[in-house]
């Protein structure tokens, strides 16, 4: 197996989540038996830069429709409105619920997408 950059070892952590990182760093600290927080404190300067990169990463917010409520045709009409989905995929995604309609998106779309399933009669959490 050839030997990452950082550069590149940069690139994957940038395209993980923070439960997928957070798995990672635990995995880490169990292979090589070491915690991050002596990590952190070694890499002092570098602490206000990590903080900066977890507040970009709340900006992302996931939409998940809990429950379509009495008006389920309107529902799948918002959902595919939302989305690109077909009419058969909107509506398994509102059958199958709880399910995220949106994922990784900006906080005003999130706000705007739940608005919009809330006012067609859907139960909805922005994460």
């Amino acid at each position: 197996m050839a030997k990452l950059s950082q550069d590149d070892l940069l690139a994957q952590f940038e395209e993980m989540t923070l439960i997928e990182l957070s798995e990672f760093v635990k995995a880490f600290e169990e292979k090589f038996d070491v915690t991050a927080a002596a990590a952190v404190a070694v890499a002092g300067p570098a602490g206000p830069g990590a903080a900066a990169e977890v507040v970009e990463e709340q900006d992302e917010f996931d939409v998940i429709l809990e429950g379509a409520g009495d008006k389920k045709i309107q529902v799948i009409k918002v959902v595919r409105e939302l989305t690109s989905l077909g009419l058969k995929e909107a509506k398994d995604l509102v059958d199958g619920t709880p399910k995220p309609v949106l994922e990784k998106v900006a906080k005003e779309a999130a706000e705007k997408a739940a608005e919009s399933l809330k006012a067609a009669g859907a139960s909805v959490t922005v994460k």
